[in-house]
């Protein structure tokens, strides 16, 4: 055995070597764990859900109580759910909640509704969002028969920059009553000069006899 120690090291080969024997494993760093074959066989074997779908017995008007559609991966698409309550990428329900959505109330990425919130937020009575369009408004950008925001425009706007039909409330301001730091339009109140609370009131009634009290008062606590 010693000699065959000493002539392996001679010749520099593995006593497997020096003996004749062949298909001897090589020292790759790959194993037959890490190979292609085998993760295929792993991914086979435990295969990773892209998609989940919940869909509940019990109905409403047509419409099941609960829809959960939801996909996720970049190859798995976009799933719809549609439900009293629907919970998917595309939602749409009354209550609605998605990447999209649509519904009484919405919540979602894009989200339209009555009632409705989201990063586009569309909605025919209240909306918030970054982008916010609706009857009443709030978001970063709003718009709406009331808008407040850090850019707001609307008949009445309170915002950083607001601009109004009639009444508008901002550092800068824009409207028929313009209410600010910096006003513009025809009935300006500055508000560097402090003005008190009853003549904000009486400035907006004299110039817009017909708007409603409590936006009046609005206004008038929002910028005294």
């Amino acid at each position: 055995m010693d000699k065959l120690i000493q002539l392996s090291d001679l010749f520099e080969l593995s006593l497997d070597e020096l003996v004749g024997r062949e298909n001897i494993p090589s020292d790759s760093s790959e194993t037959k764990e890490d190979s292609p074959a085998a993760q295929s066989d792993l991914y086979t074997a435990f295969p990773i859900r892209t998609h989940y779908e919940y869909k509940s017995k019990r109905t409403l008007f047509g419409l099941p109580l609960v829809h959960i559609n939801l996909s996720y991966g970049r190859f798995s698409g976009l799933r719809r759910a549609k439900g009293i309550i629907a919970i998917g990428n595309i939602a749409t329900g009354i209550l609605a909640f998605g990447g999209i959505s649509a519904g009484i109330f919405s919540l979602g990425g894009i989200s339209g509704g009555l009632f409705s919130l989201g990063g586009l937020s569309l909605a025919v009575l209240l909306s918030l969002g970054g982008l916010s369009i609706g009857g009443i408004a709030f978001g970063g950008l709003a718009l709406g028969i009331f808008a407040c925001g850090g850019c707001a425009i609307g008949v009445y706007s309170i915002g950083g920059a607001a601009i109004a039909a009639q009444i508008a409330s901002g550092g800068t301001a824009y409207g028929t009553v313009a209410i600010g730091n910096h006003p513009s339009g025809i009935h300006p109140i500055y508000t560097d000069t402090l003005p008190s609370y009853e003549s904000i009131c009486s400035a907006i009634r004299t110039a817009l006899p017909h708007t409603p009290d409590f936006l009046i008062r609005l206004f008038a606590s929002v910028r005294s």
